[in-house]
C-alpha cells in the first residue's frame, strides 16, 4: 500500500511528464499549422483572426448601462466620449498645439 507522500510524489512526476509531452505535441501542431498556412498562403483574415475587428469599444457605459456617445473623433477614427481618462491620441495632439475642439464631432 502506498503512502500519501508517495502518491503525491507520483502525481508530481506524472504532471511533469504530461507537461513535457504537451510541449512537444504543441510544437508539432504549431509546425504543421505553419506549413499549411504557408502552403495555402492563408492570412489572419482567412482564419478569422482579423485583428482590425478587435479592440476596445468607444465610450464607456453610464451607471444605467447606456453607453456614452462619442463627442470627439481622432485622426484614425478613434472615438472618445469626453469622460474618463483622456486617450493618448488626444494627449499627443494637444501636445502638438491642437485644441480639443478640433476633434469635436
Amino acid at each position: 500500500m502506498s503512502t500519501y507522500a508517495e502518491i503525491q510524489a507520483q502525481i508530481q512526476r506524472l504532471q511533469q511528464e504530461a507537461e513535457e509531452i504537451r510541449i512537444k505535441e504543441l510544437s508539432d501542431v504549431i509546425s504543421n499549422l505553419k506549413a499549411q498556412i504557408a502552403k495555402f498562403n492563408l492570412t489572419a483574415k482567412d482564419l478569422g483572426l482579423d485583428t482590425a475587428k478587435r479592440g476596445r469599444k468607444s465610450g464607456t457605459k453610464r451607471a444605467n448601462g447606456v453607453p456614452n456617445e462619442a463627442k470627439f473623433k481622432g485622426p484614425n477614427g478613434e472615438a472618445w466620449s469626453g469622460f474618463g481618462r483622456q486617450p493618448q491620441w488626444l494627449h499627443d495632439a494637444l501636445a502638438q498645439g491642437k485644441k480639443k475642439e478640433d476633434f469635436a464631432i
